[in-house]
């Protein structure tokens, strides 16, 4: 399941890192500076890429509000690195400043992938709902509760059954 997922990952980052990094290429040579460029971008593709992988990559279920909460959280982590990057290596040490956002493209995608994987689209979030068994609750998948549901189904024919024969 990770591997598929990651694949996912990898096609949705590919499209969309590849028109922002070219945004990015277009917006510095016309003059805007490199941490704008890369801060108003970041923005964009956050927002686009939030409704991908939630939809596509994880196949999550769960309520928008918090997850779109985690996923801006781990975006902001990604957002401090990518500057303290530019910051550093750009201006300090006087590298190109496209090879260091090249890099820090790749960089955060992998940070990201793993933290959208087991935090911001978490599968506990996912899948599961409460049956309530008396005064208990019991949290179960979507083919838990499919397959309960057929057996209730089966159950109930079996009594009409057994109501027509007597």
């Amino acid at each position: 399941m990770i591997h598929i997922q990651f694949i996912k990952y990898v096609v949705i980052g590919l499209a969309s890192n590849g028109i922002l990094y070219g945004a990015y290429l277009g917006l510095t040579a016309y003059g805007l500076g490199h941490k704008t460029a890369m801060t108003l971008l970041y923005v964009i593709g956050v927002l686009q890429t939030f409704v991908f992988n939630k939809k596509w990559t994880f196949s999550h279920q769960g309520a928008v509000s918090g997850t779109l909460i985690r996923y801006i959280l781990s975006y902001a982590l990604g957002y401090i690195l990518n500057l303290l990057a530019l910051y550093y290596f750009v201006d300090q040490l006087l590298f190109p400043h496209q090879i260091i956002q090249g890099g820090m493209i790749i960089l955060n995608a992998l940070i990201l992938f793993i933290l959208q994987k087991f935090w911001v689209f978490k599968e506990s979030d996912n899948k599961t709902t409460k049956l309530h068994v008396g005064h208990s609750t019991t949290p179960l998948s979507k083919k838990s509760r499919s397959k309960k549901r057929k057996k209730k189904k089966k159950k109930k024919k079996k009594s009409r059954t057994k109501r027509r024969k007597k």
